[in-house]
């Protein structure tokens, strides 16, 4: 588990060891792994020096381990200022390029090939984001949609903004409004366009990750760094966005209704309505039809846009 932090096994093994026998010497230590003195010796030194245990000041020094937590926090907090610092060294090296290498279109566009290098390169663009992360989500989806979901709480939890459109086809999946509610509910600002053109994701308005093909999930995808087609990307997303119904309903909505309107703003049909709210679909077309009137709406759309205009969606 700690060998990504810089911890050996055969030092994990020890300080897992250690933490069922605290306060042991060196002696006691080295009986307990069944290890040579000298070995165990070195051992302790490097998890000291790790931050992993500390020495008392008896004769013979007791061995106490630190508080996994404590310990884990500090060597992440270590890995990620020596990324930081590789990151920073990178960006120095980039300057250092010509002005028409830098813009030559090799350098401005990645042709990524296989769902498995497409997946961990949508990782690592998401580990190296900072300050927003921007979503156009539609399936079919070429990495799982847990793991990438558990990667984008993360994201929040550190404070970086998530502005996320949904797809009609994203919330018509079993547990998809569920998700995107969830998903609000972590700090993600959410919204619903009935016609998400493609999948995309912007990291940072530095980057950004498309597929080759609209429709079909096939084994290739592009990243694309600054250049004019990176800046259109990002207009077309705040386009959408501009034109996007919230997902979440604010307080003073009748939380039923204002689902309800999220999906009508969607594109959704009676039934597949009545599949997500679990109503029949005899009431929830006598219940469009009030809301409709209400709202003064001649479309579905509308009745979203009226709703949202009327302050009943809300980020």
């Amino acid at each position: 588990m700690l060998e990504s932090l810089g911890v050996e096994p055969a030092d994990e093994q020890a300080y897992r060891a250690l933490l069922s026998a605290p306060g042991c010497d060196l002696a006691e230590f080295a009986k307990h792994l069944d290890r040579d003195e000298r070995e165990v010796a070195a051992t302790v030194g490097r998890l000291e020096n790790l931050g992993l245990l500390t020495t008392t000041s008896d004769h013979p020094p007791r061995l106490l381990p630190t508080r996994p937590d404590v310990a884990v926090d500090a060597l992440v907090a270590v890995r990620r200022a020596e990324l930081d610092r590789v990151r920073a060294e990178a960006r120095v090296l980039l300057s250092e390029l010509r002005a028409q290498e830098q813009h030559r279109p090799e350098n401005l566009v990645e042709v990524i090939v296989g769902q498995d290098a497409i997946a961990a390169r949508f990782a690592q663009l998401l580990n190296g984001t900072r300050e927003q992360l921007l979503v156009l989500d539609r399936p079919p989806y070429a990495s799982q949609v847990d793991e990438s979901d558990t990667r984008v709480r993360g994201l929040l939890n550190e404070g970086v903004v998530v502005r996320g459109i949904y797809s009609p086809d994203s919330l018509d999946v079993p547990g998809g409004v569920d998700e995107a509610y969830s998903a609000a509910d972590a700090g993600e600002t959410s919204r619903v366009h009935p016609q998400v053109p493609m999948k995309l994701a912007v990291f940072d308005r530095k980057a950004a990750l498309l597929p080759l093909s609209v429709d079909q999930l096939v084994d290739s995808a592009l990243v694309v760094h600054p250049c004019a087609l990176l800046d259109a990307l990002i207009e077309m997303f705040t386009l959408l966005w501009d034109q996007a119904v919230p997902v979440v309903p604010s307080a003073k909505a009748d939380p039923l209704d204002a689902r309800l309107m999220t999906l009508l703003a969607a594109g959704f049909k009676d039934d597949a309505i009545a599949r997500q709210l679990a109503l029949s679909s005899r009431t929830v077309g006598r219940r469009v039809a009030e809301l409709m009137e209400t709202l003064g709406a001649r479309t579905r759309f509308q009745a979203g846009i009226h709703a949202q205009r009327r302050r009943l969606l809300d980020d």
